[in-house]
């Protein structure tokens, strides 16, 4: 059955699933290296969903205010609220500098100061002086459509350094071998219906978040969480996933983003009695505190009654106090997103917003060079040998249990950096590949086919709605030990609802019924991962609010969660330590304290 299909084999030093600015950086990264490098992805890359991000990426260059990456360190780990291993922070926020340097040479058309610096603005959760000292001004931005500079300017530099692109090409699974090795990925031609075998020295997993898992996101309806997907079908557990982000301003009923630039900008949050609430939850933050924190403010404000609107179920974001010049120069693209979505003049009404999914601090575990670790003899760092993870797909964990604004753009970039570097460090160019076993792609031809030929009695689309609506309601803002064993169930009769399901098309060419099943088998994996997760982790900590255990736990719960799910939808967890020390001594261990803004 499975050997009806013909597959095209091409061999590479490098492959990136994936062509956002974790892929796309490196992409370029490893083809400036001298990498014979091949990048799959299932949009034209410059579609990618880097290209949505608006306000900005962090870096401590100092241009507007006094700054040091030490400060970027400490604020990132409160922001994490102590998950966030301190060796990967510390690369992270010490390697800002100079990445982004290195993105204003590659052609990045900053904003600027008056001086002709990079321009950069308040973002949640950034201060000076170890938190004792004002907001930092740390965030760069050009203008409010930050990503798609980035992505775009990542795009010239990766063809002007010879890497071959296959667009609109749908990664199916990793090719393991029995050592545990991966050897490379089999991917769909969709617009041909044929298969392309990619061997390679190593696979980076650049596919982004799986914010598609939620009813109302922030995410493309691209963001299936691919690589999470094929990395739980290879047998490798996934980090951290109870921990997903809700960003404070989604449109009310869109879920199109509002960037945190605004209230960096000075935009405020207020609710029916026209309050600017965030005084009472975050006295000295205030509409700056971290996302988590003003997520929650948000929803209490609502829960009690002070919501706006006819169902009193949302909050009001005034700009109608700014200064209608800044509104034209620095964010643009808010102007026109509200006129668009929300049938407001942001100049004259505020904006109608709710927290909605934007983010997903959990992944598929890596070391701070992108290479994918897992539990293995007692070892928790060790290395997948022929694996790297980046970006939003990946867990290094530089975001713990809450990501701050604007450095996940950061992390892309310094991750896509990190991978390319670290490989050309281990990886010779043009050397052999070892031959594959004769049934290497067996298993994915087996589920490609499955699949494809599925006649079960549920529409992809149903079986979706259903997970959707259901991680909405159970795994949302707040959550109970009640909701989320309610989830639980919910979500595994839904797993194995999938068993059931009915592509209607059986061709090969443009079959976008058969990918978004591929999609959706992707999601659903990652769904039961979050919410066995969340239901486990006994705690508050960062985005992961529940009222029965409303106190973080050190004790007992200072450690990385990791998930595995098997074909039949069992599930099963262990831990990582949370790496409590640094990589050099310019910077110390911030204990973990309470988490107040």
């Amino acid at each position: 059955m499975t050997s009806a299909y013909k597959i095209t084999e091409h061999k590479y030093d490098m492959v990136v699933v994936g062509a956002g600015g974790a892929g796309l950086r490196a992409t370029f990264g490893l083809a400036h290296k001298g990498l014979q490098t091949a990048c799959i992805t299932k949009v034209f890359p410059t579609r990618s969903h880097t290209v949505a991000a608006q306000g900005g990426i962090s870096a401590a260059l100092g241009n507007m205010s006094e700054d040091d990456w030490r400060f970027h360190f400490y604020d990132t780990i409160k922001g994490s609220d102590w998950l966030g291993d301190q060796d990967a922070i510390e690369y992270m926020c010490r390697e800002a500098i100079p990445a982004i340097i290195e993105l204003e040479h590659q052609g990045v058309p900053f904003s600027r100061t008056e001086e002709g610096k990079i321009y950069q603005r308040p973002f949640g959760g950034m201060t000076t002086h170890y938190g004792e000292g004002p907001a930092a001004q740390r965030t760069c931005a050009a203008a409010d459509r930050t990503g798609h500079a980035i992505l775009h300017t990542l795009y010239q530099q990766s063809l002007a350094h010879n890497a071959r692109f296959f667009i609109e090409y749908f990664a199916l699974d990793l090719i393991m071998d029995e050592e545990g090795v991966c050897r490379g990925v089999l991917a769909l031609d969709m617009a041909e219906g044929t298969l392309h075998l990619f061997r390679a020295q190593g696979v980076v997993l650049a596919s982004g978040g799986y914010g598609r898992a939620y009813f109302s996101a922030t995410s493309a309806h691209t963001c299936t969480g691919d690589g999470g997907g094929m990395a739980l079908r290879a047998g490798i557990g996934l980090q951290d996933m109870e921990f997903v982000q809700f960003h404070p301003t989604g449109i009310y009923g869109a879920g199109c983003l509002i960037t945190e630039g605004v209230r960096g900008e000075g935009g405020i949050l207020r609710n029916s009695k026209g309050e600017r609430f965030m005084e009472r939850y975050a006295p000295n933050a205030k509409d700056l505190a971290s996302r988590d924190v003003v997520s929650r403010s948000m929803t209490i404000e609502i829960r009690e009654g002070r919501g706006v609107g006819e169902h009193a179920d949302h909050i009001h974001l005034d700009l109608t106090h700014l200064d209608p010049k800044d509104i034209h120069e620095k964010l643009p693209g808010i102007a026109e997103s509200a006129r668009i979505f929300a049938g407001v003049d942001v100049e004259k009404q505020p904006i109608p917003v709710l927290p909605t999914v934007h983010y997903n601090m959990g992944g598929i575990p890596t070391n701070y060079h992108g290479e994918v670790v897992q539990l293995k003899d007692g070892n928790p760092d060790a290395v997948v040998p022929g694996l790297y993870a980046i970006g939003e797909a990946a867990c290094v964990s530089v975001h713990g249990a809450n990501r701050l604004g604007s450095n996940s753009l950061l992390d892309l970039v310094v991750f896509g950096r990190a991978v390319a570097n670290r490989c050309a460090e281990t990886i010779k160019p043009g050397a052999p590949h070892k031959t594959l076993p004769g049934d290497a792609c067996d298993k994915a031809l087996a589920n490609l086919d499955r699949l494809r030929n599925a006649n079960g009695g549920t529409p992809t689309a149903v079986i979706r709605d259903k997970m959707q609506r259901t991680m909405q309601n159970d795994a949302a803002v707040f959550r109970t030990g009640e909701t989320l064993s309610d989830g639980v169930r919910k979500i595994r009769e839904i797993h194995a609802s999938f068993a059931d399901v009915k592509v209607s098309d059986r061709s090969m060419v443009w079959n976008s019924d058969l990918v978004e099943t591929f999609e959706l088998q992707n999601l659903l994996g990652q769904a039961l991962t979050t919410i066995v997760s969340a239901e486990n982790r006994k705690e508050s900590r960062g985005a992961h609010a529940r009222e029965d255990f409303p106190d973080r736990d050190d004790a007992n719960w200072q450690k990385h969660t990791l998930c595995w799910v098997d074909d039949a939808g069992n599930t099963r967890i262990d831990y990582r330590p949370v790496h409590m020390y640094t990589l050099s001594d310019e910077v110390a261990v911030v204990p973990a304290k309470p988490r107040v803004y």
